[in-house]
């Protein structure tokens, strides 16, 4: 199975992140403009978080919060479940089914080097099969 850092390669390593300071407007906004599920939270290169579309629906419509007066750091999920690049996709996808969540960042030594997502992972075991298939049928037509 390929690497995470495989991933990274075909969709860009690029990290959309937002400030815990931040109001749950901005983030939701960011997401919005980005076509982001979420957005790591972090201070000074840091991650102290993660906030998602998840989190917004049930920490904020759901108990009647105000989106342009709730900051991120009300809401956001604290503890950051995060992969290395060299981990496999199977990896990353046993850690989201285990956690219950669709997005996960990849840390390389303090560095966050990209995110990605359920989507993401599906689509790469749909290339590895589609590829084992060709190669199946190229081994069964040349005999």
């Amino acid at each position: 199975m390929n690497p995470v850092r495989h991933i990274l390669q075909l969709k860009g390593d690029f990290v959309w992140s937002i400030s815990p300071d931040a109001t749950v407007f901005d983030a939701i906004r960011m997401m919005a403009d980005k076509g982001a599920g979420a957005l790591v939270v972090m201070v000074d290169e840091h991650i102290v978080g993660v906030i998602s579309e998840r989190d917004y629906a049930r920490k904020v419509i759901l108990q009647g919060k105000s989106s342009k007066e709730t900051l991120v750091s009300e809401i956001m999920t604290r503890k950051v479940v995060t992969i290395h690049p060299d981990q496999t996709v199977e990896e990353a996808m046993d850690l989201m089914v285990k956690h219950h969540i669709r997005h996960l960042p990849v840390v390389e030594g303090e560095r966050v080097v990209g995110v990605i997502s359920i989507m993401d992972t599906t689509r790469n075991v749909i290339y590895m099969m589609r590829q084992t298939i060709r190669d199946l049928e190229n081994k069964i037509l040349s005999k």
